[in-house]
C-alpha cells in the first residue's frame, strides 16, 4: 500500500458550499504525495453528499467520513481525522480555508531536512468582508527566516503568539505516540493542542512560508466561536483552556514561558472580551467579572510592566470591578487615541482615575503621566463624548452629552460652541448636516451639550446609496475645534422610534433613519424601510439586485471604484509624473524645498530659504509637508502636501530641489533641474551601503537605492570626514561634493564669534519664551532615536529620572529636552518650570544656541554643537549595542568625545553636579580637535556662498 507523504484533514460542519474549494487546494498542490481525509461533523445539509461525490471523483486521493453526531466543535472531528490519516506527515485545513500552493513541499522539505516533529508556516489571514480582501499576515515576525529549535523554551512567543493547529504540519508517529489529541466538548482546542506539541516535540522548525490562508468573515450570519465572545459561555471555554495550558507549563517547570503567556493574556485574550462590556449587561458583567478576576489573581504581576498602560489599566480595575472607571478604559480601547476620562493628578502624576491611588501597584498602574494629557494642545486629543439620553418623536431627534475636560483645561471661563455633525460613511454627495447646539455649558470634569435636530428637514439622503450616516459633535473652545465621535454607552437608543426622512430620490425606497451602535460603539444612523410603500419598493430592488441587470450594474461600479482608487494609487501617481508632468516646461525660478521628508520648517533648506529672502531674490518657493496639516511653516509660505499631485508637478517642472534627506527614490530628476542635497548631520554610523541592512538587499533594490543617490548634483559636506564616510557611503562623485558647510550652523558660528568678540553670551527671545530665568543654567538634552533589527522605531524611553533630576538640580538649572523627530517624550508635571520638552520645535539650532551645555549620546547634533566650543556630556548608556550590534560606527566615540562619555544615572548626575570642571575646561582642548576634525568647512557663511552661486547670476 502506498503512505502518503502528508495526509491534510479537512474537517467540515454545514459547509457544502466551500468545502470543494478547500479539497481543491490540497489535490492542486505542487507535492503530489497528498491525500485528503474529510471529516464531516454530522452536518443538516448537503456537506457529506458534496465529501462523498468529492471522494468519488479522486479515489485514490480523497476519503469522506461522517461522524455518527454533532460534535460542537472542532476536537472531534481532528481526533477522528489523525486516526484515519495514512501520510507519513499530518496537517489541519477547516473547510472554510484553503491552502497555499507550495505548503504541503515546503513543510515535508524542511521536516525531512531536520527531522523536526513538527514544521510551521506563516498564516494569511484573508479579510473577506473588506473591499479587496484585504490580507494580514500572522505574527510575522516569528517567521521571519526558517530556524530549528530544540525546544520550546528557546523561543517562548512561539508557544505565546502562534496558537493556531492549522498551519503546522505534524509527524504522524510523534502525535501517536505521544497521545496527542484536541480536547472536546469545549472550544478554544487550538490553544491546549498547540501547547502540549510545542512542549513535547523534540525539534521544531518555522519556515518564512505562506502556508494557510485563514478566510475571516465578521458579517457572516453563522458567527465563528473567535466571533462569538457576547456569550458568556465562549469566555469561560477561554478561561478552561487557559487554566489547561497553564497547569501544563507548570508541570514542566517553565515558569518563564508561563510569565511570557501571562502578558500576551493580558494584551490579547481579555483585550478581545472587555471591548464588549461597554454594550452588554450588568449580569453579563458580573459573570465575566468573576471568571475573569478568578483568572487574574494568579497572573505574575510582572506581567502589568510588560503590558501597554491602557491593558494594565483595564486589567487592574477590572479586578476592583469599578465599572465607573473601567467601562470608559475599555471605550478608549476599542477607540484608540480617544481619551474617555476626566482624570486626576496627584503629587506631579497623572492618573485615570482618583481611585486606588492609596496603593503602590494602583499608583503605578493607572499612571498615564507619560501620554502627555495634560501638556498635548487639546486640539491633539481625541476627547470622549458619550450620549447621556436620546430621544425622537417623528422626525426630530433630542439628544444630550458630555465631553471629558481632561484635569479641567477646559476652563470655566472659555468661550463654548457646538455644532451636531451627521454626515453619509460613503459620500455621494459630499452634502452633510450642521446644526447648532442649543446648550453647552462647563461642567467641571465634563463639557454638558444638549441638542435636537429636526433631521427631517436637514438630512437629505440620496436614499440608495448612502445608506449609513454618523453622527459628531464639533466643539468649540475659544475658537479652537475639536471634533468627536458621539459614543452611545449605556444610553438605551434601540428604545427610541425610528426617525421619518426624506431622501432626495424618493421615499418609496426608504423612509426611515433608525439609530444604531457601530462596531465601535457610536452613535450612527442607517436608512431602513417601514412603510408599506417603502417596504414593497425596498424588496423589489433587492430581488432586482441578483438579476442579469443588477450584475451588469454592479460590475461597472466596481471598475469605477476601482478605477477611482487607482488614480490615487503610489504607481498612478508615478506615472503621473513620469509621462505628464516631466513633459511639461521647466520653470525657471522654481525651488522645491523640503526638510525631514516634509515633517518641518527647519535645517539648512530653511537657512538658504531665508537667506534668499533675506536678498530679495526673485524665485518661486514652494514647500512640502507630510500629515494633514501643515505645522510651523511661515504664514506666507507656499504649501504642496507631500505626494500630492501639486507636489509631483512642482517637483517635475522645478529648476531646483533642495532638500536634507531625500526626494522620493522612485522620481526621476529631469536634466534642467538642479539637485542641492544639504544633508542633515555628520555621520558617527554606518550610512548607506556601508549599513550592513542595505549590503544585505538584493542587487535590484541596491540599484534602485544607487540611482536615487545618483540624483544629486550637488552634495554638501562639511568636513573631509564627510568625505571619508557619506560620500563614499553614497557612491558619490567627486564633482558632486560641496565643500561649504551647512547652512544651518551659519547662526551657531556667528553665535561664538559675537561671545568671543563681547565676553557675554546672549540669550535672545527664546529663553523668556520659554520661561527660563537669566540665573539657571540651561542644558539641553538632544539624543538620536533607537531603532529594532528589523528597522521599526522603538518608543522613547528617558534613561534617567528626570523627576530626581529636577529635584536635585531644578534650582539652578532648566533642561531642555528635544526628542529625535521620530520619537516623542512625555514630562510629568511634577518638572514643571525646571524640565521643559521643547521637541515640537522643528529647528534645533536657535535651542543650540541657546543651550549652555549639552546632553547626547549618538545624534550628530555633537558635530553642530561643537562650532559654540560649550561642553557636551554623552550619555551612552547602550553603546555596545548601538555601536557593534546595529549598525556600527566610523569611529570610536568613546575614544574621540569632547566630552564625558557616562552610562549610568549616577555618573550622569555626578557631572552634572559637578559641570564646569567635570564637562567644560577638562575637554577644551579635546574640542578644538574635534571641530578641526569635523567642521572645518562650517565658516559661518554656507547659506550666503550657496545663494550667491546658484541665484545670483552664477553658474549651476
Amino acid at each position: 500500500m502506498h503512505v502518503p507523504d502528508v495526509s491534510v484533514v479537512v474537517i467540515a460542519y454545514n459547509d457544502a458550499e466551500r468545502l470543494p474549494a478547500a479539497v481543491r487546494s490540497v489535490l492542486e498542490q505542487t507535492l503530489h504525495g497528498v491525500d485528503v481525509v474529510i471529516v464531516d461533523d454530522c452536518s443538516k445539509d448537503d456537506t457529506f453528499a458534496v465529501a462523498q461525490a468529492l471522494a468519488a471523483a479522486h479515489p485514490n486521493r480523497v476519503r469522506a467520513f461522517q461522524l455518527p453526531r454533532n460534535s460542537g466543535g472542532c476536537g472531534a472531528p481532528r481526533n477522528f481525522g489523525i486516526q484515519q490519516a495514512t501520510g507519513t506527515y499530518v496537517m489541519f485545513l477547516d473547510s472554510d480555508d484553503v491552502l497555499e500552493r507550495n505548503a504541503c513541499r515546503n513543510m515535508l522539505a524542511a521536516a525531512e531536512s531536520t527531522g523536526s516533529d513538527l514544521v510551521s508556516g506563516l498564516c494569511v489571514r484573508v479579510h473577506l468582508d473588506s473591499r479587496n480582501k484585504k490580507t494580514t499576515e500572522w505574527y510575522p515576525w516569528l517567521y521571519s527566516q526558517t530556524r530549528t529549535i530544540d525546544s520550546i523554551t528557546e523561543l517562548s512567543d512561539l508557544l505565546v503568539f502562534d496558537t493556531l493547529s492549522t498551519n503546522k504540519c505534524y509527524r504522524r508517529a510523534f502525535l501517536l505516540e505521544q497521545g496527542l489529541e484536541f480536547p472536546v466538548g469545549i472550544h478554544y482546542e487550538d490553544l491546549l493542542f498547540s501547547a502540549q506539541a510545542y512542549v513535547a516535540a523534540s525539534r521544531i522548525t518555522l519556515i518564512p512560508n505562506h502556508v494557510y490562508y485563514w478566510n475571516v468573515q465578521e458579517k457572516a450570519s453563522a458567527k465563528s466561536i473567535s466571533n462569538r465572545r457576547h456569550e458568556i459561555a465562549n469566555f469561560v471555554h477561554r478561561m478552561e483552556i487557559h487554566r489547561r495550558v497553564d497547569a501544563l507549563l507548570e508541570s514542566k517547570g517553565y515558569d518563564e514561558l508561563k510569565y511570557r503567556k501571562d502578558i500576551k493574556f493580558l494584551k490579547h485574550d481579555l483585550v478581545l472580551h472587555l471591548r464588549d462590556l461597554p454594550l452588554l449587561g450588568d449580569d453579563y458583567r458580573r459573570e465575566f467579572a468573576e471568571l475573569a478576576n478568578g483568572y487574574l489573581a494568579d497572573i505574575d504581576p510582572r506581567a502589568y510592566e510588560e503590558v501597554q498602560p491602557l491593558h494594565a489599566i483595564c486589567a487592574y480595575l477590572l479586578s476592583k470591578e469599578d465599572w465607573t472607571h473601567l467601562l470608559p478604559a475599555t471605550d478608549a480601547l476599542t477607540n484608540p487615541g480617544r481619551l474617555t476620562t476626566a482624570l486626576a493628578e496627584l503629587d506631579g502624576h497623572v492618573y485615570w482615575c482618583a481611585e486606588h491611588l492609596d496603593t503602590e501597584q494602583g499608583r503605578r498602574i493607572l499612571d498615564v503621566t507619560a501620554a502627555g494629557y495634560d501638556t498635548r494642545p487639546l486640539t491633539s486629543l481625541a476627547l470622549g463624548n458619550r450620549l447621556t439620553s436620546y430621544a425622537s418623536s417623528g422626525g426630530v431627534v433630542e439628544l444630550a452629552g458630555r465631553v471629558v475636560n481632561p484635569l479641567g483645561r477646559i476652563s470655566p471661563d472659555a468661550e463654548l460652541g457646538a455644532v451636531l455633525e451627521i454626515s453619509a460613511r460613503r459620500s455621494v454627495s459630499g452634502k452633510a448636516a450642521h446644526v447648532p447646539v442649543a446648550s453647552v455649558r462647563h461642567a467641571g470634569a465634563w463639557i454638558e451639550w444638549k441638542g435636537r435636530v429636526d433631521i427631517a428637514r436637514t438630512v437629505r439622503p440620496l436614499g440608495v446609496i448612502d445608506a449609513v450616516w454618523d453622527v459628531r459633535l464639533v466643539l468649540t473652545v475659544d475658537g479652537q475645534k475639536l471634533r468627536t465621535r458621539v459614543s452611545v454607552g449605556g444610553t438605551p437608543i434601540d428604545e427610541a422610534d425610528p426617525v421619518r426622512i426624506r431622501p432626495r430620490l424618493t421615499q418609496l425606497v426608504s423612509d426611515r433613519f433608525v439609530p444604531e451602535v457601530t462596531r465601535k460603539g457610536n452613535l450612527s444612523y442607517v436608512l431602513a424601510a417601514e412603510g408599506k410603500a417603502a417596504v414593497h419598493t425596498s424588496a423589489m430592488i433587492e430581488g432586482a439586485m441578483h438579476g442579469r441587470a443588477a450584475g451588469l450594474a454592479k460590475t461597472g461600479l466596481k471598475r469605477l471604484l476601482h478605477t477611482k482608487r487607482n488614480l490615487n494609487s503610489g504607481e498612478t501617481k508615478l506615472r503621473l509624473y513620469h509621462r505628464l508632468y516631466s513633459k511639461l516646461p521647466i520653470r525657471k525660478g522654481l525651488v522645491v524645498f523640503e526638510s525631514h521628508l516634509g515633517k518641518q520648517y527647519s535645517d539648512s533648506p530653511r537657512a538658504i530659504y531665508e537667506e534668499m529672502r533675506r536678498r530679495n531674490i526673485p524665485f518661486e518657493g514652494v514647500w512640502s509637508y507630510a500629515g494633514a496639516k501643515p505645522t510651523g511653516f511661515p504664514e506666507d509660505a507656499v504649501l504642496v502636501k507631500r505626494w500630492s499631485r501639486q507636489y509631483l508637478r512642482a517637483l517635475a517642472q522645478a529648476e531646483f530641489w533642495i532638500d536634507n534627506q531625500g526626494f522620493p527614490l522612485r522620481l526621476t530628476k529631469r536634466p534642467g533641474t538642479t539637485y542641492i542635497q544639504t544633508w542633515h548631520g555628520t555621520a558617527l554610523k554606518r550610512m548607506g551601503f556601508d549599513e550592513p541592512h542595505t549590503k544585505s538587499r538584493g542587487l535590484g533594490t541596491q540599484q534602485t537605492f544607487q540611482k536615487a543617490l545618483d540624483r544629486f548634483d550637488h552634495f554638501l559636506i562639511r568636513g573631509e570626514h564627510d568625505r571619508r564616510t557619506l560620500a563614499k557611503a553614497f557612491r558619490l562623485r567627486e564633482e558632486v561634493l560641496l565643500p561649504v558647510g551647512y547652512p544651518r550652523n551659519d547662526e551657531l558660528v556667528a553665535a561664538h564669534r559675537r561671545e568671543t568678540e563681547t565676553g557675554r553670551r546672549e540669550r535672545g527671545p527664546l529663553a523668556a519664551e520659554l520661561g527660563i530665568a537669566p540665573e539657571k543654567t540651561v542644558l539641553l538634552y538632544a539624543p538620536t532615536f533607537r531603532a529594532a533589527p528589523g528597522g521599526k522605531v522603538r518608543a522613547f524611553k528617558l534613561p534617567f529620572d528626570v523627576e530626581e533630576f529636577a529635584e536635585r538640580f531644578g534650582d539652578t538649572h532648566t533642561l531642555l529636552v528635544r526628542t529625535h523627530y521620530l520619537n516623542s517624550v512625555s514630562l510629568p508635571p511634577s518638572v514643571r518650570g525646571r524640565v521643559v520638552d521643547v521637541s515640537r520645535r522643528h529647528d534645533v539650532t536657535p535651542l543650540l544656541a541657546l543651550a549652555d551645555g549639552l546632553i547626547t549620546d549618538y545624534s550628530s547634533v555633537m558635530f553642530d554643537y561643537g562650532l559654540l566650543d560649550r561642553p557636551m556630556v554623552f550619555l551612552t548608556y547602550d553603546y555596545e549595542e548601538y555601536a557593534r550590534e546595529n549598525r556600527g560606527t566610523y569611529f570610536d566615540l568613546k575614544e574621540r568625545a569632547p566630552g564625558p562619555v557616562v552610562s549610568t544615572e549616577e555618573e550622569f548626575f555626578g557631572v552634572i553636579a559637578n559641570f564646569r570642571d567635570e564637562a567644560d575646561i577638562k575637554y577644551a582642548a579635546a574640542r578644538q580637535r574635534f571641530n578641526a576634525e569635523f567642521s572645518e568647512y562650517d565658516r559661518g557663511d554656507a547659506a550666503e556662498r550657496i545663494v550667491a552661486r546658484f541665484f545670483t547670476g552664477g553658474r549651476k
